[in-house]
């Protein structure tokens, strides 16, 4: 996708906002707009679609900082996959309090798969690639998963600077091989066409990696709970502070998956250090999801709890929103942790239609590891075995040897920022191991930072 067509979109928003105080540079009342919905991610292909983002600043007194938000999107991909997302948030409506409602629905026919435990987990690209016997396909490192969310959460005022958390919510995912039949239904020429082979996803059901009891999905409720420590000058692009959280989160298991009541607990640290002014500023975070108690379907595990939604997608280790650069779920285990570290510059600022816009790039590392290993596949011996898309060519899928090495990425990103809410985002990365990515290039093309 040409980045050139992205900056005339991102400049319509400014024209379509509201007043502004022009010597303060202070938004008041509404400011919004209808965009389309066009992004770029390495993982999920060109988005397209139409979102709407509509700000309330009332008179301006709290200003970068929103008394009402509301955002509402619909897209779809390339690479099949969907976003349908309402969502609203605000610290003004209960006062003292963040409320925040999503209700968002994902269909994804091409989620991504690398098997469990991180690097044990050979990845073979040429699997990926479809030879003229049908036996390798596009789709063999592929599931079908579908995921319909809806959340409530509420923060309160300990005493400055610590709040505490509380919400509600609802999971289903819906889980199974890719619908070969249907893909080809979208492709006229037959050499694009998936062969309906056996994938990955398809030998882990069948050796009992994945239970049959959550091979195909189930409906989750959850209740979590937990504290927060933030110090940061404002909630978007923050220039200085720490933001630290700790919850746990229960899952419930409905109807045929009432076995699986799971108990996890996550550990986040965000922290913004001011080196030049607001021009440079060093942000990183480390954060960590672990098993307390029960047992969880894989697919729970490809999920990255929040206390509070702030965009549409939470995937699990890998991807635009985690680790840039390697594969998206290429870390998949019970527990798991991850840690990012950039530098945020501001090159240069500009005003255009009384809106105040800024250029920066960010230099970024990120990394992520297995914390808690699936037992059941670290010690089964039938995985060294394992026949691949071709059974007349056996290969190793497992490498216990690697099960704890971290995953490293590294790249850059462009930003172009206006009234310090919306920011327009352009990272390059690559994974330093080609376990974790077989492309050197992955580029990603977002609203926001990443964290």
């Amino acid at each position: 996708m040409k980045k050139h067509l992205l900056f005339p979109l991102f400049l319509a928003l400014a024209l379509t906002s509201a007043a502004q105080d022009t010597t303060r540079h202070i938004r008041q009342g509404w400011t919004f707009g209808v965009l389309p919905s066009v992004a770029y991610d390495a993982d999920l292909g060109l988005q397209y679609g139409a979102l709407t983002n509509i700000y309330y600043f009332g008179d301006g007194s709290t200003y970068p900082e929103y008394l009402h938000s509301f955002y509402a999107e619909a897209a779809y991909t390339t690479k099949h996959f969907g976003i349908f997302r309402l969502s609203y948030d605000s610290k003004h409506l209960i006062p003292k309090h963040r409320l925040s409602f999503d209700l968002t629905y994902l269909p994804d026919q091409l989620c991504d798969f690398y098997g469990f435990n991180g690097y044990s987990s050979v990845y073979k690209p040429s699997y990926s690639s479809q030879n003229e016997d049908g036996y390798i396909s596009r789709a063999y490192y592929k599931y079908r998963r579908d995921l319909f969310r809806f959340s409530a959460d509420l923060q309160g005022e300990i005493s400055k600077p610590w709040y505490w958390n509380a919400g509600l919510g609802l999971l289903h995912f819906g889980v199974g091989p890719v619908d070969v039949d249907r893909l080809n239904s979208f492709t006229k020429k037959k050499e694009n066409r998936l062969p309906d082979t056996v994938s990955l996803f398809d030998h882990y059901v069948a050796l009992g990696y994945i239970r049959e009891d959550e091979a195909s999905g189930g409906l989750h409720p959850y209740l979590h709970a937990g504290i927060t420590y933030d110090t940061r000058d404002r909630l978007q692009n923050p220039t200085h502070g720490i933001h630290t959280d700790a919850f746990v989160t229960y899952y419930a298991g409905l109807g045929s998956m009432s076995a699986y009541n799971n108990l996890k607990l996550n550990l986040n640290w965000r922290h913004y250090i001011p080196v030049v002014s607001d021009r440079l500023i060093l942000a990183y975070r480390f954060g960590s999801q672990l098993n307390l108690a029960g047992d969880c379907p894989f697919y729970l595990n490809t999920y990255l709890n929040q206390l509070y939604m702030q965009r549409v997608v939470y995937e699990g280790l890998g991807g635009a929103n985690s680790v840039r650069g390697m594969m998206r779920n290429r870390v998949l285990a019970r527990g798991v942790a991850f840690a990012n570290a950039e530098l945020r510059t501001r090159l240069f600022n500009f005003k255009v239609s009384k809106n105040m816009f800024y250029v920066g790039l960010n230099p970024f590392i990120d990394a992520g590891m297995v914390v808690q290993p699936y037992e059941r596949v670290a010690t089964d011996p039938r995985l060294l075995t394992l026949a691949g898309p071709n059974p007349e060519n056996p290969d190793a899928f497992y490498d216990e040897s690697r099960l704890y090495a971290p995953h490293l990425t590294g790249g850059c990103g462009l930003k172009v920022a206006m009234n310090d809410n919306f920011v327009l985002s352009i990272d390059w990365a690559t994974a330093f191991d080609k376990q974790d990515n077989g492309k050197f290039s992955n580029l990603y093309i977002k609203m926001g930072y990443m964290f």
